[in-house]
């Protein structure tokens, strides 16, 4: 495979293109870290004071539909062709997308998901994110220089983003199966959820897959064998249609890149995720082994 269409991209590779002045507008690399707000850390501010040379910042909560209710949903063809453009990328450009999560990668799948669900098949994430950057020893800048706009043309693959009427019809007509990435405690109901208002569960019959479970230690993730393996244990099967969810769409996207390097590309994000399942669906399709949704 060529190594722009590479799903991973090791922090080495990505060093030589660095050394090599490949970034530019035919190479992009973007920093698209987010967090939790509980974590208290400022992604914005820590790109300012370290990122790796030549990397943008994009950010998935300026990059969103801004009319919803919900947490960064995905914005128009419109707005995210504009947004991207004005980082400098254009449909040649081979995009690499990482974050500085503890974990390796948190966001930046979310990212990698965004550009393909509108379109732009050339995104690599970078493997392990920039903490094996710099495990690794690579080099890290405070310096910034805005990308030269370029023109962008997006357009969205509708049947890559699950809504709630989709999530519900699929209850009983079964077409899809649905697999949570959220820690196990919050699946299960045991543990508390980290947006006000919101109480644990899950949807009726989806299948917990925790996003950590998919990254070593080191943050890198696990090879092909040992990720196909872990859809096997969890009873998905990557021969049938997967839609993924989480607490509000970002880390899903972990599955959705696990499941595309096992050689199931298409699974679809549910994008208003257990945020907005939990707000809408009735009491007894939030299945809890907590307290259950409050009526």
């Amino acid at each position: 495979m060529a190594l722009r269409t590479r799903t991973l991209v090791a922090a080495k590779w990505l060093a030589d293109a660095v050394k090599c002045n490949r970034v530019g507008p035919s190479l992009r690399v973007l920093d698209t870290s987010w967090y939790l707000p509980k974590l208290k850390r400022n992604a914005k501010k820590e790109f300012k004071q370290k990122h790796i040379p030549g990397a943008a910042f994009f950010d998935i909560d300026q990059c969103c539909d801004k009319t919803s209710p919900l947490d960064h949903m995905l914005p128009t063809e419109r707005a995210f062709a504009d947004y991207v453009g004005n980082l400098g990328i254009n449909n040649d450009t081979h995009v690499v997308v990482y974050d500085a999560s503890d974990f390796g990668s948190f966001s930046s799948p979310r990212v990698w998901w965004m550009f393909r669900v509108f379109g732009h098949m050339s995104v690599s994430v970078l493997n392990g994110g920039l903490k094996n950057w710099v495990h690794e020893g690579y080099e890290v800048t405070a310096k910034y220089s805005k990308p030269e706009p370029a023109d962008f043309r997006a357009t969205l693959n509708g049947t890559w983003v699950k809504t709630y009427d989709d999530i519900l019809d699929n209850l009983e007509s079964k077409q899809f199966q649905v697999v949570d990435a959220r820690p196990a405690g919050r699946f299960r109901g045991t543990d508390s959820e980290p947006r006000d208002n919101t109480e644990p569960g899950h949807i009726p019959g989806s299948v917990n897959m925790p996003f950590k479970s998919f990254q070593a230690p080191s943050g890198l993730t696990l090879p092909r064998e040992e990720l196909a393996g872990l859809f096997q244990r969890a009873g998905v099967d990557l021969g049938r249609p997967i839609c993924v969810s989480c607490g509000s769409g970002v880390t899903a996207c972990h599955i959705a890149l696990a499941a595309h390097l096992c050689g199931h590309p298409g699974a679809s994000v549910y994008d208003g995720a257990w945020s907005e399942w939990y707000t809408r669906a009735v009491p007894e399709d939030v299945i809890s082994d907590g307290r259950g949704k409050h009526v």
